[in-house]
């Protein structure tokens, strides 16, 4: 008959939020746990320990919702200052992510990547308005927290109707993530020019078409 005997070591494992990873240098062979994934420092990098990347790594997507900008109350955005386009995932669909980490953060506002060189497709959706349409637009773009610069994905979104007429936005872009795209996530950030303006209703549908471990 068999018998069990402990192990030798106790390894005490770090907890902190998902929000913290970027600001954290992990040593090597030290671990954190999220409550979404338990990661150990390798080779300067957090590599993800569980789930097991067979099971977790796959393709999938996931879509969030902002539920305080809506058209009772609308979001303002003043000329010329740019901003994050605010989402605060108040209503999260991500039962086939197949990820053991979120595409986008509601509390930071990042969009986030799993692995470098993962590539992704993201739709953006919302309404707008001006109060003067024949001379405003809004500049929207992903930008890069640190390292690549993203900002070449970016729209210049016209006000075809009338003033304060409401128009429907509906945009895709396509990208691939870097190491500091993992590291520190990206923004979508919004600038009126020519004019004030307001948004609502906005919604995130970030799809992974390719997992780089796979």
């Amino acid at each position: 008959m068999s018998s069990k005997t402990n192990t030798s070591y106790r390894v005490h494992v770090q907890s902190e939020t998902e929000s913290r990873l970027p600001d954290l240098n992990t040593e090597q062979g030290a671990m954190m746990v999220t409550d979404e994934a338990l990661y150990m420092g390798f080779n300067d990098e957090k590599v993800i320990v569980y789930p097991p990347q067979s099971d977790a790594m796959g393709l999938g997507w996931a879509r969030y919702d902002d539920t305080e900008w809506t058209s009772l109350n609308k979001k303002s955005l003043v000329q010329g200052e740019t901003i994050v386009l605010p989402n605060n995932a108040g209503n999260v669909i991500n039962e086939h992510i197949h990820s053991p980490k979120a595409f986008y953060n509601g509390a930071t506002q990042k969009i986030q990547a799993v692995n470098d060189a993962d590539v992704y497709v993201m739709t953006i959706v919302f309404k707008y308005s001006s109060a003067n349409a024949n001379q405003t637009y809004l500049e929207l773009k992903l930008e890069a927290i640190n390292g690549t610069p993203y900002d070449r994905l970016s729209s210049d979104i016209t006000f075809p109707k009338g003033n304060d007429a409401e128009h429907n936005y509906h945009g895709v872009f396509q990208y691939y993530s870097d190491s500091d795209f993992v590291t520190s996530g990206s923004e979508i950030q919004i600038t009126p020019i020519g004019g004030t303006a307001k948004v609502w209703d906005i919604i995130y549908f970030i799809q992974r078409t390719q997992n780089h471990i796979s």
